[in-house]
């Protein structure tokens, strides 16, 4: 079985812990995090060590993979990068929970977590290092694009196109064939009917623009 590492120790590190046990593909070494003590323990599992340490880290444990477990989207893009400055070629895993159900021709990019009770349907794609969060609802036809995450509850329909690093938010719905521009936060519980264009925040039933926002802008 190959030998993974976590990269964040936090509450979205632990949901991450559960789907890569319960699928069962993957074993965890350990949880490689720069804010925690080396040889404490998380969830069960050792604080390994920094992101600074990672060349001795790999060579110690031997790990063959790992997922960024960080439910930010811009602060899961740059610890993407910082790992593969110092592990050139590292190898991303996505993992998909055994109780999640994906339709046929459906692609999950690398870095990418698919957690319980999530409805996929056909020919949707999910980019690298996305959050397809508990019980959300994709039609078919969709394009997620990297670093992109649903939220636990939301809901899209057909032909929906969600750009790089936005969120949809907790509960919040988007009807058949809109564009979310890339860097744009949906609130919780919105419903869209119309497109958003990218580096927004936008709420409301039906969704309004509310604010610009800068990429990296913390939503969580």
């Amino acid at each position: 079985m190959k030998s993974i590492v976590l990269f964040g120790a936090s509450g979205h590190a632990k949901v991450i812990i559960d789907v890569v046990e319960r699928c069962g593909d993957y074993r965890i070494a350990g949880l490689v995090d720069s804010g925690k003590t080396r040889g404490e323990t998380w969830f069960g599992y050792k604080i390994l060590g920094g992101e600074s340490e990672l060349r001795e880290l790999a060579d110690r444990y031997s790990f063959e993979g790992g997922i960024v477990a960080i439910g930010d989207n811009w602060t899961r893009r740059l610890v993407a990068d910082r790992v593969l400055d110092q592990l050139p070629g590292f190898s991303f895993v996505s993992a998909i929970h055994p109780s999640a159900c994906l339709g046929r021709g459906v692609q999950v990019g690398r870095g990418s977590v698919i957690m319980a009770g999530v409805t996929i349907n056909s020919d949707t794609r999910i980019g690298d290092f996305c959050i397809i969060n508990t019980s959300a609802s994709i039609d078919h036809d969709n394009e997620v694009e990297d670093y992109a995450s649903i939220g636990p509850g939301a809901v899209t329909g057909g032909g929906v196109h969600v750009g790089r690093f936005s969120a949809i938010s907790i509960g919040a719905s988007v009807i058949h064939g809109r564009t979310i521009g890339a860097h744009t936060v949906i609130g919780a519980g919105a419903t869209v009917i119309d497109d958003i264009p990218a580096n927004s925040v936008a709420w409301g039933t039906p969704a309004r623009v509310v604010r610009s926002r800068k990429p990296g802008d913390r939503y969580l």
